[in-house]
């Protein structure tokens, strides 16, 4: 009676200690303070614009009143950014080489390392008035980065490259587009690589913690590499769930009392 209690014990235990906690699946818990003193206003960190980095691929175009004279500055046939579009986005679009510059006809090589698309925007819209045309030709330009490129690998349903044609995208909209994280992710420690002019730095976001939406890098930039890491759970093998844990552990120890019954009797 006593082995079979001890027996009941070390399966409990290790079937709670080996299932995932409710705890570490649940996204934006209020950990710190009241969830009613929180606002809008102190939640969401102020997204800073994001500046050109080298390899980015810059979408422009060009118009005017007499759309013919521009017709040099717009590739033909990528009006319309989908799926299909992204190919001919690397190809038709202005790349950003390692000295930061790109080549636009006429005007030939512009800086534009560290600036925004809004600042390109109007560096482009000067140079254009100052080289090409007339006030009265009533120049519009509008730049737009090529999609917003990163790459998800780890604990996600879907990993690889990721391709977003939106201005702003925050970590939980980029992890639902790769196909959520898995059941054994982990999501107090979601690594987010980002590329500096002076290399990479990782920075660490818990997920399950309402004050992400406060963190600096709550919204993802082109080029980010998002990596979720296992939980030690996974590498055990027992099961995520308890009940799972304990089915496998009930179905282990079947086989060794089977196998030493059969052994007593050889």
């Amino acid at each position: 009676m006593k082995n079979r209690l001890l027996i009941f014990v070390i399966i409990l235990l290790v079937g709670l200690s080996s299932c995932i906690p409710h705890k570490d699946l649940v996204y934006l818990q209020n950990k710190e303070i009241a969830l009613d003193s929180l606002s809008s206003n102190n939640l969401t960190e102020i997204q800073k614009p994001y500046r050109v980095q080298v390899n980015d691929i810059l979408n422009i175009r060009v118009k005017a009143l007499d759309q013919d004279k521009v017709t040099i500055y717009n590739p033909v046939g990528n009006e319309n950014l989908n799926a299909e579009s992204q190919e001919r986005s690397y190809f038709d679009g202005f790349t950003v080489d390692i000295h930061g510059n790109i080549r636009i006809p006429v005007l030939g090589e512009l800086n534009v390392l560290g600036y925004t698309t809004e600042e390109i925007q109007k560096m482009l819209e000067t140079k254009l008035l100052e080289d090409q045309f007339k006030e009265t030709a009533n120049i519009f330009v509008t730049v737009k980065l090529a999609g917003l490129r990163y790459v998800t690998s780890g604990e996600v349903n879907s990993p690889g490259t990721q391709v977003l044609f939106q201005d702003r995208v925050n970590i939980f909209e980029a992890i639902a587009n790769a196909g959520e994280i898995t059941q054994t992710g982990n999501r107090r420690e979601v690594m987010l690589i980002r590329q500096y002019p002076q290399g990479q730095q990782i920075h660490k976001l818990d997920l399950t913690d309402i004050n992400v939406m406060k963190s600096p890098y709550y919204y993802i930039q082109n080029n980010d590499m998002i990596y979720v890491k296992p939980l030690k759970q996974k590498s055990w093998g027992t099961g995520v769930t308890g009940t799972q844990t304990i089915t496998t552990i009930i179905t282990v120890m079947g086989l060794v009392t089977t196998s030493i019954l059969l052994i007593d009797r050889l």
